[in-house]
């Protein structure tokens, strides 16, 4: 569970799969704190290991059959216009745009950069985009991405496989 936040995907993960060991990583300190408490409330601190780190270098040399990631992803201009309750997030839980863009695709390129390393070779990568899927298709026009369902919509969460990452990665200009 990258950018586990307060770990609540860790921890439903750890409940739908009761065989395997989960990871739950954020840069953030005080949400791992938060976290580290949800962890313990479910009775999972021998199935969940939590890990502080910038992205994907919190598990650095380490693959994964699923990555579960709720990232930073919203671009400069939604940013400007959030209300009063979502500012009360620290800004790099919300802002896609720290790297200095705007359209909030900041740490996904470089999570679908780095990802295939960090993946099995049948993995997939989970990654919710909330209402920035203009932004992400236009960022990555080539990636074969599989839109999920949710009940919040059709086109805020995708699955994309090691196959198309790397296919991506292939892709790109040196």
């Amino acid at each position: 569970d990258l950018c586990t936040g307060n770990g609540s995907l860790a921890v439903l993960a750890a409940m739908a799969w009761p065989e395997v060991q989960v990871t739950g990583a954020d840069l953030s300190t005080d949400a791992l704190a938060v976290a580290a408490l949800n962890v313990a409330r479910h009775a999972l601190d021998a199935r969940i290991t939590l890990r502080q780190g910038d992205g994907l270098a919190a598990v650095a040399g380490q693959a994964f059959d699923l990555i579960l990631c709720n990232p930073p992803y919203v671009n400069a201009q939604s940013m400007a216009a959030l209300p009063p309750e979502f500012r009360a997030e620290p800004e790099m839980a919300l802002s896609g745009n720290l790297l200095g863009g705007s359209d909030g695709m900041d740490f996904i390129r470089a999570l679908l950069r780095d990802a295939p390393a960090h993946l099995t070779e049948h993995a997939v990568l989970v990654l919710e985009i909330g209402h920035e899927r203009e932004h992400f298709e236009a960022a990555f026009p080539t990636l074969e991405a599989v839109w999920l369902p949710t009940s919040a919509g059709d086109d805020q969460v995708l699955l994309v496989s090691r196959e198309a990452l790397q296919a991506l990665q292939a892709a790109a200009p040196s």
